[in-house]
């Protein structure tokens, strides 16, 4: 967890910041102008004690993007993408990103902002898309002539509607929405 000093938390304190983290998400997925006072309200925590693990606003928001990137690769990794048969990686890989973004839409918008210092973070998790998509593609889910890069783009633009859905906040069903668009699109099936 990216905090001011960059070293070790001990329980209470990793305790306080992951408050100080989910009461900022929420505060700034409402009004992205909040201030860290605001934020301190929201997390029940006196203003100096966020002062104290973030030196300013940007560094909270660093802090909500770190976070949210670390839990994207970790649900990413749960899904066994290398190792699980293709469609229940890419099932599995979709929901759990899908529940990220749908408690964390602040700060994954701030990961993917154009432009974003976190580019690096963002092409890893792009790498590690085009290698599922290739084991996709070898086991016939995909079209032998897919663009895979662009195959990437379409499942993110899914991710991000799916995300956007107003009937359903279950991440299973709208990963099992995704999945089906991106493989079979939305004409009719042969």
């Amino acid at each position: 967890m990216a905090t001011r000093e960059q070293r070790p938390l001990r329980a209470d304190a990793e305790r306080s910041v992951r408050t100080i983290l989910e009461a900022a998400e929420k505060v700034l997925a409402a009004n992205p102008t909040a201030s860290l006072e605001q934020v301190a309200e929201a997390a029940g925590v006196a203003r100096t004690t966020v002062h104290r693990r973030f030196a300013n606003r940007q560094a909270l928001v660093d802090a909500m993007v770190r976070n949210v990137l670390d839990q994207v690769e970790a649900v990413i990794d749960s899904g066994h993408p290398d190792t699980a048969p293709p469609l229940v990686a890419l099932h599995q890989i979709t929901a759990n990103v899908l529940a990220v973004k749908l408690g964390w839409p602040f700060a994954m918008q701030e990961s993917f902002a154009p432009g974003s210092k976190w580019a690096e973070g963002q092409r890893h998790i792009n790498a590690r898309c085009v290698r599922l998509l290739t084991r996709a593609q070898a086991a016939g889910l995909l079209a032998p002539d897919t663009d895979l890069d662009w195959a990437c783009k379409v499942y993110y633009a899914l991710i991000g509607e799916a995300a956007h859905n107003t009937s359903s906040t279950d991440p299973q069903l709208l990963a099992t929405k995704v999945v089906e668009t991106l493989l079979h699109g939305v004409g009719p099936r042969a």
